[in-house]
C-alpha cells in the first residue's frame, strides 16, 4: 500500500475527476506517474455519516471510461461465471475481500457495513471500477479479477503511462515508468 497524503492540488485535481468536490477523503491511494491522483483512499463514513464501503475509488478519468467500456461488454458476467467454476479464483477473490476489510478496519469500525467489503466481493463481481481501484492500491497480486481488468484495459488505459488532460497535448512529455507496480508513488 502506497498511501500519500491528499495535498489541496490534489483535493482540486479530484474535484475536477470527479465533477464534484471529494468526500471522506483518507489518501491518495495510487497515484498517475505524472503525480496526479488516480485511486483516492476514502474513509468508510462521510463526514455527513453516511456509511461508504468503497475505500478505494477510481478517479481517473481515462481509467474510468476504460473499465465503464469492459462493463459494458458484459466482462462482469463472464468473471461471475468464473467465480462459479474455478474455485481457485474464487478462493483468491475471497482473500481479497478479507484484505479489503482489513484495511478499512484500520481507519475504524462502521457497523452498518460490518463484512461487506465493495465491488461485490466475496462472491460476485458487481462493479469493476471498485476492484481496479483496488488492485492499483494494493498492487498486483490481491486483487485477481481487478488485475485482470488492468490487463484487459491496457491497450486503452495503464497505470505506467500518463494520459491525464494537461499531458495529452504534448506526447513526447508522457512519462513511463514500471508496468508491474500498480500502485505508484509520488
Amino acid at each position: 500500500m502506497s498511501d500519500t497524503p491528499a495535498t489541496e492540488a490534489d483535493l482540486t485535481v479530484l474535484a475536477s475527476q470527479l465533477g464534484r468536490e471529494p468526500r471522506g477523503v483518507v489518501a491518495i491511494a495510487a497515484r498517475c506517474v505524472c503525480g496526479n491522483p488516480t485511486v483516492v483512499h476514502t474513509a468508510p463514513r462521510l463526514p455527513d455519516g453516511t456509511p461508504f464501503p468503497t475505500q478505494y475509488y477510481l478517479t481517473h478519468p481515462e481509467a474510468v471510461a476504460a473499465v465503464s467500456t469492459l462493463e459494458a461488454r458484459g466482462t462482469m458476467r463472464d468473471m461471475n461465471e468464473r467465480l462459479a467454476e474455478e474455485p481457485d479464483l474464487a478462493q483468491h477473490y475471497r482473500r481479497a475481500h478479507e484484505s479489503y476489510l482489513a484495511e478499512r478496519a484500520e481507519l475504524g469500525e462502521v457497523p452498518e457495513i460490518d463484512g461487506i467489503s465493495a465491488g461485490g466481493m466475496p462472491d460476485r463481481v458487481k462493479c469493476l471500477h471498485v476492484l481496479v481501484g483496488h488492485a492499483l492500491a494494493a498492487g498486483p497480486g490481491v486483487n485477481p479479477l481487478g488485475d485482470e481488468a488492468l490487463e484487459m484495459i491496457s491497450g486503452h488505459w495503464r497505470p505506467d503511462r500518463c494520459t491525464c488532460p494537461a499531458m495529452e497535448t504534448d506526447p513526447d512529455s508522457a512519462v513511463s515508468a514500471d508496468p508491474d507496480a500498480y500502485a505508484q508513488e509520488a
